[in-house]
């Protein structure tokens, strides 16, 4: 890197600034249930800890890179304007753009393709996780769902699911969340705890209307497949681009597109016979195990600290000085035309769904 270091700040606002703080990034601090902390906090924490020049602010500082999560530019109604000497980066999540960001980060590969001046930086998986009880041994008896009440497929979160399982003398646990975007006082206890989990199943919907309206859920990350390869558990998961763009063999996860699939996923799972082309006798979810402990390797904090830094070094810090070299009325007619453009795609987005909607419905009828 040849340009010197300008500032550079993760911003949270004094209005969703945390009454507590973390000391390390593997504390298991509730917060970091909340996508606004779970990316500043803890990013910041593992930059510093790696010795890059970094600060955690509750202010806007006059000038330098501020980084800050979409959902925290509420406390300025989304009217946040970069001034001539700040280059800002919109944290996006699984929100919308941010118009006035000259970058985005995303958690989706697949959107850095289609979302511009997007950089894909996979989100950081559960802080102080605790992985499956080796003492559990072959035993496979609690399956798992890991997350939001709402991002869990109506079909499994009926009654009638669970009997289902325990037909098949399987236990449901959904460790569910049921909190407001900034409340993490309904964060589950277990939220982290994977010890006496077997498998896990993350599917948020079904319906084929739904998943193509989200464009296969584009901005939701691969989270719930990085914590199950950490976690030594086989992950069973819906149709969605995350999963899909970390795919390279077979024993990554196993893919549904209905309850009957899930079943049948299970089924699979809980039998004992070794798997076709496994070593040592291996079942399938021995082998899906062992393959996730090797996927594991580059979702751990060191590597993904070291794409933070490489973004931050090469792709932020020119960004800056090239911003701040522009004159004062390119820098405006850039963010006019951002948020032109922005309103301009929001709006086709928008049509596009209430015509898909009518055109669905005229068809039912």
């Amino acid at each position: 890197m040849s340009e010197r270091v300008p500032p550079i700040y993760f911003y949270i606002p004094q209005l969703y600034w945390p009454s507590t703080m973390p000391v390390s990034a593997d504390e298991n601090w509730k917060c970091f249930g909340l996508g606004i902390y779970a990316w500043t906090v803890q990013t910041y924490l593992r930059l510093k800890a790696d010795s890059f020049p970094c600060e955690l602010v509750s202010e806007l500082p006059a000038e330098g890179i501020v980084l800050v999560h979409r959902n925290a530019l509420r406390a300025h109604n989304d009217n946040l304007k970069p001034t001539p000497n700040i280059l800002l980066i919109c944290l996006k999540a699984e929100l919308p753009a941010y118009p006035y960001a000259q970058l985005h980060v995303v958690q989706n590969s697949l959107e850095s393709k289609t979302l511009k001046n997007s950089y894909y930086i996979p989100h950081w998986s559960q802080p102080a996780l605790i992985p499956r009880n080796l003492a559990r041994g072959d035993r496979f008896e609690n399956i798992a769902f890991f997350g939001h009440e709402v991002n869990l497929a109506p079909e499994l979160r009926d009654s009638s699911w669970e009997k289902q399982l325990k037909a098949m003398g399987l236990n449901w646990y959904p460790i569910l969340n049921r909190n407001h975007w900034s409340d993490y006082s309904q964060i589950h206890d277990r939220w982290n705890d994977y010890s006496e989990i077997d498998a896990i199943v993350a599917v948020r919907s079904f319906d084929r209307q739904q998943l193509y309206l989200s464009r296969n859920y584009i901005s939701k990350p691969a989270t719930k497949l990085y914590n199950a390869w950490l976690a030594n558990v086989p992950a069973i998961v819906g149709a969605e681009s995350a999963y899909r763009a970390e795919r390279q063999s077979s024993l990554d996860y196993l893919e549904v597109t209905s309850p009957a699939d899930v079943i049948s996923a299970l089924q699979r799972l809980q039998s004992d016979r070794p798997f076709r082309g496994a070593t040592d006798n291996r079942t399938l979810r021995l082998e899906m195990v062992k393959n996730g402990q090797l996927r594991a390797q580059s979702l751990l904090p060191s590597n993904i600290t070291a794409r933070w830094r490489n973004f931050l070094e090469a792709i932020a810090i020119p960004a800056y000085y090239h911003w701040k070299a522009k004159p004062h009325w390119f820098q405006k007619i850039t963010l006019d035309r951002n948020y032109f453009t922005f309103n301009i795609n929001r709006i086709q987005h928008k049509m596009h769904v209430v015509l898909l909607k009518l055109s669905t419905s005229k068809h039912k009828n």
